[in-house]
């Protein structure tokens, strides 16, 4: 089953000036013993609930690990797991960390540390990428968005010992070469355990919406790729095969799966014919179509996570969110629990335009539509994105672990930090009581959409203005 390729990706793609395919493998061949690399997942510093408990794989240091193992010795740590780098890194000569505005400055410290003893080290993700000035105070190298566009240069360069302070590829590499991800490196760790049973899976990469807030276009720029879906296909049944069951639980990582509808539907389709369950973040401009949920629906689809983000129209032109339309949101939840699927759902404040009034607005549609699992966040400019540009003159600090969407960061023209703080702890009290839930899950399955709920009743009970300064 074919699907054309994307055309606002430039194809074939090829390595920068000077590197090539050829000239790598001949390198490789010629290394008497092959080179290490250690992998980093750091955990986060942050005081809320982000790297606690149970955690998802890390997909993206996966892909990375796959890539790597193709030449190089791979050793892999997830800090989320209670797993540490070691102090000694005297059996390493490079060090990849992967990394994320809220564990930056972890990042950071293990990048020093490594430089300290003389390793090539290497910091990607998304924080690097859109303050990789910052970055390459840490490292030896930045790579600027994803690694699979600019492997070529970045693994020819280790093999020669010369390397760049950042790698940026001009071009991005059609996602149809993409290698499937070899998931031992990450359940191969003693604590693998500790991962979450949903199992990461990408379909397409980018999101051409481009609402000022994202860090997705900086990294992706506005392109739109996506695999052949006998690929993605392929990678669901290996998984099934691979675990000797039918109804495998996947969670699509993909930034906005459903913007090429014909792409999506038919990928539905198909999977409507494997039996699987699946769960991902999804925009809402075609969901309002009663054909698509049901698709959904029949195709196995558990939970679609929604950024409704504000009830107020003024805070969504204000961010650019053009997908979302005001009128069209109670249709789209009624569609999805018309055909069982549930709903997470994401709420921002702290907007200009928000005043106490938004608090209410968004309490009576989360009970009225019996959002499932909604998610409160305070506004967060994150570093790169115009959003950041805009408001950094009001920014109350940069320190980056409390970069996690639930510290108070700048206050709205409309209301005072105070009220702000507030109501965002008094609607997230109110949504979680007992009462509340019983009434937003009456008569829904018994699966962990309730745990959720009971966790956060619990974690809700405990919170004040304070804990977000």
């Amino acid at each position: 089953m074919q699907t054309e390729q994307s055309d606002a990706v430039i194809t074939p793609f090829a390595p920068a000036a000077g590197y090539s395919e050829e000239l790598l493998q001949q390198l490789a061949s010629r290394q008497k013993s092959r080179k290490k690399w250690l992998l980093v997942q750091p955990v986060s510093n942050t005081s809320m609930m982000v790297d606690s408990g149970t955690v998802s794989m890390p997909l993206n240091l996966i892909m990375v690990a796959t890539i790597v193992g193709k030449l190089f010795d791979v050793a892999f740590i997830d800090e989320r797991l209670g797993e540490s780098v070691p102090e000694d890194l005297s059996g390493f000569d490079v060090i990849a960390i992967t990394s994320r505005t809220l564990n930056a400055k972890k990042a950071y410290q293990i990048g020093d540390a490594a430089l300290k003893q003389g390793k090539t080290v290497i910091l990607g993700g998304v924080h690097p990428t859109m303050l990789h000035d910052e970055a390459s105070g840490h490292c030896t190298s930045v790579v600027y968005g994803e690694i699979e566009s600019i492997w070529t240069e970045l693994a020819t360069d280790v093999l020669n010992g010369r390397m760049q302070p950042v790698y940026r590829a001009k071009t991005l590499k059609p996602m149809g070469d993409m290698q499937r991800p070899d998931f031992s490196y990450a359940l191969n760790s003693r604590n693998a355990k500790k991962y979450s049973s949903l199992i990461p899976i990408l379909a397409t990469k980018g999101c051409p919406v481009g609402c000022n807030f994202c860090t997705t276009p900086t990294i992706y720029g506005k392109n739109y790729r996506y695999r052949e879906l006998d690929l993605v296909l392929e990678e669901m049944r290996y998984h099934q095969e691979r675990l000797g069951k039918q109804k495998i639980n996947f969670s699509f990582m993909d930034d906005n799966i459903s913007f090429r509808p014909k792409y999506f539907m038919t990928l539905l389709e198909e999977m409507a014919k494997l039996g699987v369950h699946w769960n991902a973040n999804i925009s809402m401009n075609f969901l309002d179509k009663p054909e698509v949920a049901e698709l959904a629906g029949r195709s196995g689809c558990d939970l679609l996570s929604i950024g409704f983000e504000s009830l107020n129209p003024e805070t969504l032109k204000s961010v650019q969110k053009g997908s979302n339309r005001l009128g069209s949101y109670e249709k789209v939840v009624s569609n999805l629990h018309q055909n069982g699927i549930a709903i997470q759902g994401y709420f921002m404040f702290g907007f200009d335009n928000d005043t106490e009034e938004s608090f209410q607005l968004t309490y009576d549609f989360i009970m009225k539509n019996r959002i499932e699992f909604p998610v409160f966040s305070l506004v967060t400019p994150f570093p790169g994105t115009p959003y950041f540009d805009e408001m950094k003159s009001r920014v109350r600090h940069f320190d980056w672990d409390k970069y996690d969407t639930y510290h108070y960061m700048f206050e709205p023209s409309r209301m005072s930090g105070e009220k702000l703080l507030e109501n965002f702890v008094k609607l997230q009290k109110e949504v979680y009581k007992g009462r509340s839930i019983m009434q937003r899950m009456k008569g829904k399955p018994l699966n962990w959409v309730w745990f959720v709920n009971y966790m956060m009743h619990r974690f809700t009970k405990k919170l004040s203005p304070e804990y977000y300064y």
